[in-house]
């Protein structure tokens, strides 16, 4: 018998050298440990995947579209605006990068098209990193809502997976998968957050949709991976996340809020062939924020009498267009 010693391990490298995971063995008798290779356990080389959302070096599509390259796949960046294109001109040169904004009815389909005329494809899989909230004017009361503010947010951040889908449905491989990005409770109800709470619960909803009506006549998957507060730009515009952020940390069993590369990797494991039993899931990781809300310390720190309540400053924000 012989364990596995994983520090000897290397899962991928840069470029295209990724042939092989070696785990050096320590075996029971003799002094010298053994070296096994197995094929790369994802087996993303050599596929191509397109990537919405990238807005700069934060974005949770950014750490997507890198780790794929990582693993030998090639990566189509779709960015909302020409603006958006040069602002990313260093970050992403010699990279396909393509314009479709998603508030432009029509635009997805433009956007499979002109990626079927430069003759990428078939397509291996798509991540939708998007969203948008217009908190120009602060925290309101939900029920403040406008209907204006709510149906944009909605067709970006939710309505925008519908319309990708259906655009680039003809260019999917039979064994496609589709991996969005959501938010890790969907019964919880952030004052600051809003109406992007319920928007967040139709993009989950819609990915599950998704995945039944593809079935049909595809085995292409839709799955979300329900992510813990990040330190991105996008939540950078939530007012008063900071605050919520720090609060949020305490409740993670380990006392450490997500890395953003934490939710790439279960990103790529979705997009993985490896991944195939999970159709119209929700990945949640959190690192154990949904399950410790009766924490002993933040109970203490609860009922411990108060001197003073502080103020509360929200400042004004207006949302991003991406994770």
């Amino acid at each position: 018998m012989v364990g596995p010693d994983l520090r000897a391990g290397r899962l991928g490298a840069r470029g295209g050298d990724i042939g092989s995971y070696a785990i050096t063995a320590r075996p029971e008798v003799g002094p010298y440990p053994q070296t096994f290779h197995m094929p790369d356990f994802l087996n993303l080389s050599g596929k191509t995947f397109v990537v919405f959302g990238v807005a700069n070096r934060k974005s949770v599509a950014w750490f997507v579209a890198k780790a794929l390259e990582e693993q030998g796949a090639t990566v189509l960046y779709s960015v909302r605006s020409e603006a958006r294109k040069q602002s990313l001109e260093k970050l992403l040169t010699g990279k396909p990068v393509f314009i479709c904004d998603v508030e432009d009815e029509g635009a997805p389909a433009r956007l499979a098209e002109e990626i079927a005329a430069t003759g990428h494809g078939p397509l291996h899989g798509i991540v939708h990193s998007i969203a948008f909230a217009n908190y120009s004017e602060g925290l309101r009361p939900f029920h403040e809502t406008g209907r204006k503010d709510f149906l944009q947010a909605t067709a970006i951040s939710a309505f925008s997976l519908v319309e990708i889908a259906r655009a680039f449905k003809p260019h999917l491989t039979p064994d496609a998968s589709v991996v969005t990005i959501g938010i890790s409770s969907l019964q919880v109800t952030p004052d600051n957050y809003g109406y992007m709470g319920p928007i967040k619960a139709a993009l989950d909803s819609a990915s599950r949709f998704l995945a039944k009506s593809f079935s049909t006549d595809t085995a292409i998957r839709f799955n979300v991976v329900g992510a813990g507060p990040l330190k991105t730009s996008a939540s950078a515009g939530i007012p008063g996340y900071l605050e919520s952020y720090l609060y949020s940390e305490k409740l993670t069993f380990r006392r450490k809020n997500l890395d953003t590369q934490e939710v790439a990797n279960v990103v790529l494991f979705l997009l993985s062939e490896r991944s195939s039993g999970c159709n119209g899931s929700t990945v949640i990781v959190d690192a154990g924020l949904g399950s410790n809300f009766f924490d002993q310390e933040i109970i203490r720190l609860a009922m411990r009498p108060e001197t003073a309540a502080p103020s509360r400053e929200i400042t004004n924000a207006k949302g991003a267009n991406s994770k």
